[in-house]
């Protein structure tokens, strides 16, 4: 687009008394030649925003430069259709975290605007990639109670659903509890589930096609194009479809790995879910003998919170636990009854059912049971540490133990495979980490990073559990229910609306060329220059949503639509040649050229901050909403993600004389709270090669520093800023300084 830039400062909240505002215009206007440069004292009021509409009518300006505050507020008045906007901020990472007319604050300022002016220079308009007969059709994979809600909900809001089920009837475990835990006041008493009334509504509503006892053969596609291939009854049926619910839930961790707690080994050791399956038919009868249940003792965290086993609390055992305690009383008011615990994890509203439950005389042991004995007559005997008393104490007989086991997620359950670190025929090694995965053979994707979604380190599916609960790492694949995390029934309920909406609004940000969570508002998406790849494989490697598969001769086939925007194809590629419209190598590059770097002897060092757009870059923010003050040294780059990072911006900056780099990311490790999942692992791991190299060249490793944060570590990014200025001092001025 053949662009017209205009620069506009904003006076207002301090910065027209803490900055020249007039020297910093000459630089828009003298520099760099800039047409249109004007200030207000209140740029995002209604005056404002009118100035800047009636040059854009009048003058022609498409392309604009906001100096003003930061670029996570105002986001929505500075958005201009059919204009190019780059923010500048003065005011939070400016004037708010270094001191008022002082001349490093005014250095600061002009810099920043230098910056913003050849970024601007640089951006294009996205053009939104379209994608043709995109499908508004949800697929539900998986009919219990999450897939049966979230396909109810999804087709309660217009849309189209096919539900695909592997076995012959709906319900899930659900249909299988006698009872279920009070969701209704006064919560402490038990509830026929609603679960026939959920499956009779999906199976009468038009907007749902149901195939049960049928599996997913494949999927291919993306987001609005997927194809699902369904084997039903042996008859193949092709689906095209927007987005997927992945509702597939979790099964019972197996007892007979708890051969300390005599499952398998003596008959009168069963599970919760014998118990139900008992209750149900209508009698609770031991099943050694077939003999009366008088005596019951139930073991919770069976295997769970165990790191032999299952480390994470399962969510429902206590409860469950607490519920059959009550199908026990009922049944036989008289019977003994026994629960052995580590902690009772029974919060909100089930405080009343524990209450009753304390009530009806059932007995509560603090401690970890060591062992479980039989005599002749089948009896069994619970030794246990009981922490209040302090010893080991053994029960008298009782007649059942039944053991609380844990949920492990259907995605855990499979053939685990891995992907390995590739190279090229020139033995170049792509940079990705060689990565586990399970082949639980429910998706089948056709996707070369795997037949199904890559799950967290116990098994369950995730992208990033705080900001993103419902996302997979596969783009338009949302996990509802236990597949997610081990929930209750009132929990697993809203989990699948919410996961049925993030279906939705996929499909409808699809279909508006968006990028989906967390660059909602981003219309554009990776362009490749295919004249020069080398078929090296780090961009189909190391890009963590699977967003490009590759052809018979190793060539990227990019998936625009399963982008996230991340940008780390663009950091891995050696050869430069992949590209946004708003985003490029060569654009940071030039934001790193334009910094303007004093001689050695006025000792101004200088750093670049690349700080990661999802925490490091608010968590600077909010040092400054926080009058935190901040090194005059620093110029601060925004990026998507430090995976976004190319090593030619490292090279860039020294060479330029810039005295130290600074790479703030998200935090990385095994709960992947790096918001692009390995974005901040991948630049590590870059940064760790590069070390020689720099040191072969006479420039310090230590000139260059990566530091995890999280968007509350803003008190500590002065510290962290301040501590590597002093090892810059240490190290003394960039040799390159002045060349």
């Amino acid at each position: 687009m053949d662009k017209k830039l205009a620069v506009y400062i904003c006076t207002g909240c301090g910065i027209g008394e803490a900055l020249d505002v007039e020297a910093l215009a000459k630089v828009a206007t003298g520099e760099y030649k800039v047409p249109v440069c004007r200030t207000h004292p209140f740029l995002c009021g209604a005056e404002g925003v009118a100035m800047i509409k009636q040059d854009m009518e009048a003058e022609g300006v498409n392309a604009l430069v906001i100096a003003a505050c930061s670029m996570r507020v105002n986001y929505d008045v500075f958005n201009f259709e059919g204009a190019v906007v780059e923010r500048v901020n003065l005011r939070e990472q400016g004037i708010w975290s270094h001191p008022a007319n002082d001349e490093d604050t005014q250095m600061l300022a002009e810099d920043s605007l230098r910056m913003g002016i050849v970024k601007a220079r640089h951006m294009a308009l996205p053009e939104p990639f379209q994608v043709e007969d995109l499908s508004r059709t949800v697929l539900v994979v998986g009919g219990g109670l999450a897939g049966l809600t979230a396909a109810l909900d999804a087709a309660r809001a217009g849309y189209k659903t096919v539900l695909v089920e592997k076995s012959e009837v709906l319900g899930g475990w659900v249909s299988r509890l006698y009872r279920q835990v009070g969701v209704n006041p006064p919560y402490s008493e038990l509830e026929e589930t609603d679960i026939a009334r959920r499956v009779k509504e999906v199976e009468e509503n038009p907007l749902i096609t149901v195939y049960k006892g049928a599996q997913i053969e494949k999927i291919s596609g993306a987001p609005g194009m997927f194809e699902a291939t369904i084997n039903h009854g042996g008859t193949q049926v092709t689906e095209r479809v927007g987005a997927i619910v992945l509702a597939t839930g979790a099964v019972a961790y197996d007892a007979t790995k708890l051969a300390h707690l005599g499952f398998g080994q003596y008959a009168n050791v069963i599970t919760g879910e014998m118990l139900e399956e008992m209750a149900a038919k209508g009698s609770i009868t031991r099943p050694s003998d077939g003999g009366p249940v008088n005596s019951v003792a139930f073991i919770l965290c069976a295997g769970s919170r165990d790191k032999e086993h299952l480390p994470y609390c399962s969510t429902i055992c206590c409860t469950e636990s607490l519920k059959q305690a009550l199908y026990i009383k009922e049944k036989n008011p008289e019977a003994k009854v026994y629960i052995f615990y580590k902690d009772m994890r029974a919060a909100g509203n089930y405080e009343f059912l524990y209450q009753r439950v304390q009530k009806e005389g059932v007995l509560f042991f603090r401690g970890e049971v060591v062992s479980i004995e039989e005599d002749e007559g089948k009896n069994l005997f619970v030794e246990f540490d009981d922490v209040l008393v302090g010893e080991k104490i053994r029960t008298e007989a009782v007649d059942l133990v039944v053991l609380a086991t844990g949920m492990v997620p259907t995605t855990a359950i499979g053939e685990r495979m891995t992907i390995k670190a590739e190279t090229d025929e020139k033995g170049a090694q792509a940079e990705a980490p060689a990565e586990e995965i399970i082949r639980s053979n429910i998706l089948n994707l056709e996707y070369r990073q795997g037949p199904e979604v890559p799950t967290l380190k116990y098994g369950f599916a995730d992208s990033h559990f705080i900001c993103f609960p419902y996302e997979t790492r596969r783009t338009g694949i949302y996990a509802a229910g236990s597949v997610r995390a081990p929930m209750d029934i009132p929990t697993t309920i809203v989990d699948a609306t919410g996961a049925a909406l993030k279906a939705i609004q996929c499909i409808e940000l699809t279909a508006k060329g968006s990028a989906v969570h967390p660059r909602v508002w981003d219309l554009s998406y990776p362009e490749f220059f295919m004249q020069r790849c080398t078929q090296c494989k780090r961009c189909t490697v190391e890009c963590p949503f699977g967003a490009i598969n590759e052809d018979e001769k190793a060539n990227p086939l990019p998936n625009p639509t399963r982008c996230r925007r991340c940008g780390t194809c663009m950091g891995a590629c050696p050869e430069r040649i992949i590209s946004f419209k708003n985003y490029s190598v060569p654009m940071i590059g030039d934001m790193v050229k334009a910094i303007e770097v004093p001689e050695e002897e006025e000792e101004k060092p200088r750093i670049v901050v690349f700080a990661c757009e999802n925490d490091a870059y608010p968590a600077l923010d909010m040092a400054g909403l926080n009058r935190l003050t901040l090194s005059p040294w620093i110029r601060v780059i925004p990026v998507r993600c430090l995976g976004s990072l190319n090593l030619i911006w490292i090279a860039d900056a020294l060479s330029k004389g810039i005295d130290g780099i600074l790479l703030l990311g998200c935090k990385h490790g095994e709960d992947y709270q790096c918001h692009f999942i390995k974005g901040s692992e991948l630049a590590s791991y870059r940064l760790s090669k590069i070390s020689e190299t720099l040191n072969r060249l006479a420039l310090e490793s230590d000139r260059v520093r990566m530091e995890q944060v999280s968007i509350m570590d803003y008190d500590r990014i002065p510290k962290i800023i301040e501590d590597f200025a002093s090892r810059l001092e240490e190290i003394g001025p960039n040799p390159y300084k002045g060349f």
